[in-house]
């Protein structure tokens, strides 16, 4: 199975998830819609899609134009059933292609949040991977409602920390499949605007990533598992 990966910047990639895909097998390729180059397939050539985060917020498309083209690419992976995954400005895209409402945050998480799963969350075959209760490395400023038809799988005080529509795609919040090296780069280009102490972050995800890359790698797993049985030949 190829996987495809959509990306919205250098630093904000596919982290210990391009691992899981590898270990399974399946080959993973990146592309994003800012580079204004086509797909390297078909679509159709590919069994699963990951959505990855971002600088930029999901309601900038005058900013940022090709925004529109990702939300008409986002509605033919919901049209075609193609298994998605998205996560953070992923999320939001995907909740965003099904008309759900994006919306700045009145709190934004930036570090370490605690996150508890629904009761559909934790009967989900990829959040249900998750403990029922967890704290979940964060870093955003926007979140989305819960589409129409969609099942909330996660959440905490602040907004929805996760969703699945149909049996097919699902949105998260936070970040799992986020390595140190890739924070470092993250508090490093936003130093001087850290509403947060860099160095009590930085700190504090040193003593939890290597728990956190656990759960992340369980969550992907899941993830490709489900991936895998809608692309089963019948």
């Amino acid at each position: 199975m190829e996987v495809l990966a959509v990306i919205h910047g250098a630093e904000v990639r596919s982290g210990v998830f391009g691992d899981v895909v590898r270990e399974s097998g399946h080959g993973l390729e990146e592309w994003s819609l800012a580079w204004g180059t086509p797909l390297p397939r078909p679509l159709d050539a590919y069994g699963a899609v990951l959505v990855f985060g971002g600088a930029m917020h999901a309601d900038q498309d005058e900013h940022h134009p090709w925004l529109r083209e990702e939300d008409l690419f986002l509605q033919r992976l919901l049209d075609g059933h193609t298994p998605v995954l998205g996560i953070c400005l992923g999320a939001q895209l995907l909740a965003k292609a099904a008309h759900a409402p994006v919306f700045p945050v009145e709190e934004a998480e930036v570090g370490w949040f605690a996150v508890e799963l629904t009761k559909a969350g934790a009967d989900d075959p990829v959040l249900g991977r998750l403990p029922r209760t967890f704290e979940a490395f964060q870093w955003h400023y926007y979140a989305h409602g819960i589409p129409a038809g969609a099942v909330e799988l996660a959440r905490n005080r602040v907004c929805t920390q996760a969703f699945r529509l149909g049996d097919n795609a699902w949105g998260v919040q936070f970040h799992p499949e986020v390595t140190l090296r890739q924070v470092q780069g993250w508090v490093e280009e936003e130093k001087k605007e850290l509403q947060v102490d860099a160095d009590e972050l930085l700190a504090e995800t040193r003593d939890r990533i290597e728990a956190w890359n656990s759960l992340g790698r369980d969550l992907c797993i899941g993830f490709i598992d489900a991936a895998e049985r809608v692309t089963a030949p019948v």
